[in-house]
This record gives C-alpha cells, structure tokens and sequence, in this order.
C-alpha cells in the first residue's frame, strides 16, 4: 500500500514536470485560459460570497454568547472574528469547500475527455495533452487570491452586521476589536497559504482527472477520490505551512 502511494506521488510530480514541456501556441492557450478563469474563479464567486457571509456572521453570534464575564470587553467579538476569518477559515475552510466545488468540475471534465478518447486524439495531433489541459487551471488559478480576499471582507462584514443588528455589540467596540492587536503578516500569511492551495486545487484534482481508468461510473469516482486527497493535502500543507510561517 506504501509502495502504491509512493508511486502516485512520484507520478504526480512527473506529470507537473510535463505540463510545462512542450506549450500550447500562445493564440490558443490565451483562450484556453479565460475559459479556466470564468469557470474555477468567476462562476465559484457566489457559493464563496454565500458562504463567508454568513459563516462570519456566525462565528460573531457565537463569540457574542460565550462572553458571559462582564468584566470582558466586547470588543473581543470583533478581534475573534477578525481571527477565525482571516487566519483560518478564508484561506482553509473555502479552499476545501472549492475542492469539492472545482476539484470535482477540474476531474470530471478531464475524466470525461480521457473516457471519450479526446485526451489521445490530442497526443495523436502532437498536442502535449498535459500542457494543454492543466497549464490554464494553474494560471487561472493564480487568481484565487481574489476569491479569498473577498471571502475575508465579506466574513468581517457579515460579523460586523449580525453582532452590531443583532444586539450583541455596538458598531464601535466591534471596530476597535478589529484593529486591537493586528499583525500585517497575518494577511501575508493567509494569501501564502492560499497560493499554495490553489496549486493544489488546480494540480490534484487534474492528476486524478489524467490518469483514470474505465467509464462513465469511474469519472465519478475519480472525483469522490480527487475531493477526499486534495482535502487531506490542503490540511496537512495548512499545518506544515503554520508551523513554518507562525512560530
């Protein structure tokens, strides 16, 4: 079992090392890729402004109802909630969100295109398959800062709105929470994390899209399997990350 996955990761790292042999002509690979932004980036913009909204909002509400000592200040609810929401959940909790929401559309269409024989009709044409496929995921994935970015504005704002409207803290307590104590490197810190998952939710998910066997029933699998690794990958790149960059 070791030696097999061993062997998947030696592959993986191969087929990195061919995506960026032999390119596409620039005239076809520009297309390539706006294509690859409106459907990993743009078209995710919704579920991840749904999401960190209301899950701001959330953490906020609960911080709010565990301060039951009145000699805490309630500008804790506002520096909590700048906490949870930059350094971790916009950053890791949406990158693992989207490796449900792009892995599964990265596998499945790749998978489909390896079922229906399309990937070998590009070999046949001289085409590097590889660089042709995946090469536009990884550049458009380099825009997946922006997504996390929002996330984290609209998760401070959703907290703002449901602490403030909700009764819990006054707008100024909330504002002076979220300036109490800010370290600039905590924003560097969350936009490295998430270029290293964007490689990540680009790369993992093509490999598992590549290299499947069989039919119609497999592409679905593939994609349950490419979700559950790219998960497992974003969380242990987060831990080894934090160790590295936070203490």
């Amino acid at each position: 079992m070791l030696v097999r996955y061993l062997s998947q990761i030696g592959k993986y790292f191969l087929m990195l090392k061919e995506v960026f042999k032999k390119p596409t002509k620039w005239a076809v690979m520009k297309g390539l890729i706006f294509k690859e932004i409106d459907d990993l980036i743009i078209d995710s913009l919704g579920i991840v402004a749904f999401i960190s909204f209301f899950v701001g909002g959330v953490v906020s509400i609960q911080t709010a109802l565990n301060l039951t000592n009145p000699l805490i200040p309630k500008q804790l609810i506002g520096f909590a909630t700048r906490q949870s929401i930059i350094l971790e959940f916009a950053p890791t909790f949406i990158s693992i969100i989207m490796a449900g929401k792009m892995g599964s559309f990265i596998t499945s269409s790749i998978g489909t295109m390896r079922v229906t024989e399309q990937i070998d009709a590009l070999e046949v044409m001289g085409v590097n398959s590889l660089n042709y496929l995946v090469f536009p995921k990884i550049i458009a994935s380099l825009l997946y800062p922006f997504l996390i970015g929002i996330a984290m504005f609209l998760g401070i704002l959703g907290g703002w709105i449901a602490g403030v409207y909700g009764g819990f803290v006054s707008s100024n307590e909330f504002i002076t929470g979220l300036q109490t104590e800010f370290i600039p490197f905590h924003i560097k810190y969350a936009f490295i994390k998430t270029i290293v998952f964007a490689l990540l939710l680009a790369t993992i998910p093509s490999f598992h899209g590549y290299y499947m066997k069989g039919g119609a029933l497999e592409v679905g699998k593939a994609s349950t399997i490419s979700f559950v690794w790219t998960s497992v990958v974003i969380i242990l790149a987060n831990y080894i990350l934090t160790q590295l960059l936070l203490t």
